[in-house]
């Protein structure tokens, strides 16, 4: 099944998939996980305006880390494919959880966008040895939320030196 090439057809029909790929966005044919980083900007705008930020907005995202958990094991399961590229439900959450953090401010949720896909793509350590030793839906979900906490880690030390 390795060949099998998920459509919004086949998503539609499975709404846990749907989810998993982003509310679509995963489908891009090229920087899937870029693309399915972009939900999440919409959604932490309306939630800041709603109120939910912060801490709020964390306790949010444990929430969908955890429900991520099986949203992603369930994809996984239903491609036949260990971490298709597609599946982008883990840089949903982990880009939330970051803009719970900074200010609300453009240049600040770009910035986050910038650094958090770096960490994402290129996968230093700690985050490539998570992710080459952690499967499943659990996997999946640790080494996005491990390259949040490391682009918190650099933006709070750029903001400290700016």
């Amino acid at each position: 099944m390795a060949d099998f090439k998920p459509t919004f057809s086949w998503l539609k029909q499975r709404p846990l998939c749907f989810l998993a790929f982003g509310f679509g966005s995963g489908l891009a044919p090229v920087a899937p996980g870029t693309f399915g980083t972009l939900p999440a900007l919409p959604i932490a705008f309306v939630l800041s305006l709603l109120g939910i930020s912060g801490w709020w907005l964390a306790l949010v995202c444990v929430g969908l880390f955890v429900w991520g958990i099986q949203i992603c094991s369930h994809a996984e399961k239903e491609l036949g494919i260990q971490d298709c590229g597609g599946i982008v439900w883990d840089e949903i959450v982990a880009i939330l959880l970051i803009l719970a953090f900074v200010p609300f401010k453009w240049h600040w949720w770009l910035a986050a966008f910038v650094v958090f896909r770096l960490f994402d793509a290129v996968k230093p350590w700690p985050i490539k040895w998570f992710d080459a030793r952690v499967h499943g839906g659990f996997g999946i979900m640790l080494d996005d939320i491990i390259a949040a906490f490391m682009t918190l880690i650099v933006l709070n030390i750029a903001a400290w030196v700016v």
